[in-house]
């Protein structure tokens, strides 16, 4: 079965969401953000969500994580918990 870790950001809005990945992509670290920002619990751990499989995350989050590029910051991403920026650090 596919397998994937992941790490990522949850804040309330799109606006924020998207401020935080400029940042990322000018350079900051993903799990300093994440530690600053994230309003899910994995933020202490850097956004860390370590490894699931398909249909353990919203479909939202199974869609990008799946699918999207590797290393990347993907988003935002809407789902019921508010907007993410994803960073898929594996998959196999």
């Amino acid at each position: 079965m596919t397998q994937a870790s992941a790490r990522h950001i949850l804040v309330d809005d799109e606006a924020k969401c998207e401020e935080l990945k400029k940042e990322i992509e000018g350079g900051r670290d993903f799990a300093e953000v994440a530690k600053e920002h994230s309003n899910c619990p994995s933020g202490r751990q850097g956004g860390d969500l370590g490894t699931f499989g398909p249909g353990q995350m919203v479909p939202e989050f199974d869609k990008v994580v799946f699918s999207g590029d590797l290393n990347k910051v993907h988003g935002p991403v809407k789902t019921q918990f508010g907007y993410h920026l994803l960073e898929i650090t594996h998959r196999s």
